[in-house]
């Protein structure tokens, strides 16, 4: 994996866990239409990770313009029903720390 975006606010340092272990990160705040998230790169990132589910449609966009980007929610919230089947990992950062998220997503890259 080399390339990540972290779509919604990064209070928590995930960004900067996955930027400490090599990879790229590119921020998008904001509303996520297709223009921003083809700015951002989505159709040549191997990682989506969504903190902002209010913006949880972005996971399609994200899927339709690249179909293999793994798709990771780092949220308190619940992630909405129509965007289930599309998530390959959803994670509360409650419970589960960026140290430990960042390396998981290394290993499970590997």
């Amino acid at each position: 994996m080399s390339r990540a975006i972290i779509a919604g606010p990064d209070h928590d340092g995930l960004g900067a866990a996955l930027e400490g272990r090599g990879i790229d990160v590119v921020r998008v705040e904001g509303v996520l239409t297709a223009s921003v998230l083809a700015d951002a790169g989505v159709d040549d990132a191997d990682l989506f990770v969504l903190t902002d589910l209010d913006e949880a449609t972005a996971i399609s966009v994200a899927k339709d313009r690249n179909p293999t980007v793994r798709v990771v929610v780092y949220s308190h919230d619940s992630l909405p029903e129509f965007a289930r089947r599309q998530t390959d990992l959803a994670m509360d950062p409650d419970l589960f720390g960026v140290d430990m998220v960042a390396e998981e997503l290394l290993r499970a890259d590997s």
